[in-house]
């Protein structure tokens, strides 16, 4: 579903939430994604140490693995981020909610 239907389906004043959302969601992709191709590059000055056998090769990648743990740790706490955020759906639906009654109604509290 693009965002064009989504924003059919919810309403008026949805594009606005739609976009910020899109936005979230895109700028912590390029994020991921930045970190991922760094830890392509890693990964592979790690193996090419590895198979160099070389002392110094050995001991560098020490470091190596834990800048590519750290930044793992970084897509995890993206990603994290992302799925802990407010539901964009309860967002809109409170945003547009006309009165306290009809809220209620909604919860099950009338």
């Amino acid at each position: 579903m693009d965002g064009n239907t989504v924003s059919r389906l919810m309403g008026n004043g949805a594009h606005q939430i739609n976009r910020k959302i899109l936005q979230t969601f895109q700028n912590s992709f390029v994020q991921m994604q930045n970190i991922l191709d760094q830890n392509r590059l890693l990964i592979n000055e790690i193996n090419q140490n590895h198979e160099s056998r070389i002392p110094d090769n050995l001991e560098r990648n020490v470091g190596l693995i834990r800048e590519l743990n750290n930044n793992m740790r970084r897509v995890v706490y993206i990603l994290i981020s992302l799925t802990t955020s407010p539901n964009p759906w309860k967002l809109r639906q409170r945003q547009t909610q006309p009165n306290e009654e009809e809220a209620r109604r909604e919860s099950g509290l009338l």
